[in-house]
């Protein structure tokens, strides 16, 4: 039976045993300055200790690696908004502290030529690694296309997990589930739900939360009130109308992102009606405005800067100048954890 080999030290098990951050590693292994003498000789202990070598093909400076680029991108496929400006701003102070610079590019998921704007993109810029965001995580062609030119990335949020592919994400589908419980304690058995965009991870894990959480209640899934928002306020607001003008109109209405929460607040104001006595409504992600607006949201708040930036650090393991030509194995996959944050918007049912 053929032995598996050893698996090789990597900069991250040099930095947790010196107790030390991987940049300052970095700084010893080089031998620059601005490093103590306590922590030179904390991180020298350990290379010894875990028998560390560097990579020297990737060890060198700008000077010594002219093929670098030094540039991450962080790819998306949806309109952007606060989420991905949040992201963006996590990753981006991940980029300056470890000197690489940061592009932004949108592709169009839909687009039939999306494989040839993706090499296009990827040989422009001559990428030395990448960070996706919905939908495009799960988007076959451009994993091969990044995949094919040997670049490497980082998933966020992705639907399904691949074992060989580092992501980072919050448990999307419980969180949705504990904010559809949260409505059901409250007494609220016909509960609107309003998807966000589809192909998006986020739209299908929050949705089967909401749809675990009915069923395990006993409360049978009405299709009649699930609508689709896009995860846009003005896409959201026509679905919100076409609930609350129902007869048999919902108690509580869970719309998938805060923004058309708003929206759907919105609506139930126009109609003479009050938030959370004729509607309790609950949202997710906890932008500013979420505690701004009157009555205050009910939401999920999950760390999205913090998300952009731990999808920073775990690529960076790869890129550094003691990196290896792989990721570290097991390959990351981390879940930050999320809150749910109990506001004005909801309320018991009124019997």
């Amino acid at each position: 039976m053929t032995q598996t080999p050893p698996r090789k030290p990597t900069i991250i098990d040099v930095a947790s045993l010196a107790g030390v951050s991987i940049k300052t590693v970095s700084r010893v292994i080089n031998n620059e300055r601005h490093v103590s003498a306590d922590m030179r000789t904390r991180v020298q202990a350990a290379v010894v200790e875990l028998g560390f070598e560097a990579n020297e093909s990737a060890r060198g400076m700008r000077g010594q690696a002219p093929e670098k680029s030094y540039v991450v991108a962080h790819l998306y496929g949806d309109s952007g908004g606060l989420y991905t400006h949040d992201i963006q701003l996590g990753l981006m102070e991940r980029c300056r502290y470890f000197g690489y610079h940061l592009v932004v590019e949108e592709l169009d998921y839909q687009s039939p030529d999306i494989e040839r704007r993706a090499k296009d993109l990827v040989r422009r810029l001559k990428l030395d690694g990448a960070v996706l965001t919905a939908p495009l995580t799960d988007n076959e062609i451009v994993l091969g296309v990044l995949d094919e030119a040997g670049v490497p990335y980082v998933r966020i949020s992705p639907v399904t997990e691949a074992r060989h592919l580092p992501s980072i994400s919050i448990d999307e589908k419980r969180a949705a589930y504990q904010m559809t419980q949260h409505l059901i304690t409250y007494g609220h058995t016909r509960i609107g739900f309003i998807r966000g965009l589809a192909n998006h991870s986020a739209t299908e894990l929050r949705f089967e939360g909401y749809c675990q959480a009915l069923e395990e209640a006993g409360i049978p899934l009405d299709d009649s009130l699930i609508e689709d928002g896009e995860f846009r306020y003005y896409a959201a607001v026509p679905c919100a109308r076409r609930l609350m003008e129902r007869e048999d109109r919902p108690t509580a209405i869970f719309a998938s992102n805060d923004e058309m929460a708003t929206a759907v607040i919105k609506v139930v104001h126009e109609m003479g009606l009050r938030v959370p006595q004729d509607c309790s409504v609950v949202g997710f992600d906890d932008i500013p405005t979420s505690e701004m607006m009157w009555p205050s949201l009910t939401t999920v708040r999950q760390p999205v800067p913090r998300l952009g930036a731990a999808a920073g650090d775990i690529l960076f393991t790869r890129l550094s100048p003691l990196g290896t030509s792989d990721w570290p194995s097991p390959v990351p996959h981390q879940v930050l954890p999320h809150d749910i944050v109990l506001r004005g918007s909801t309320a018991p049912l009124k019997r």
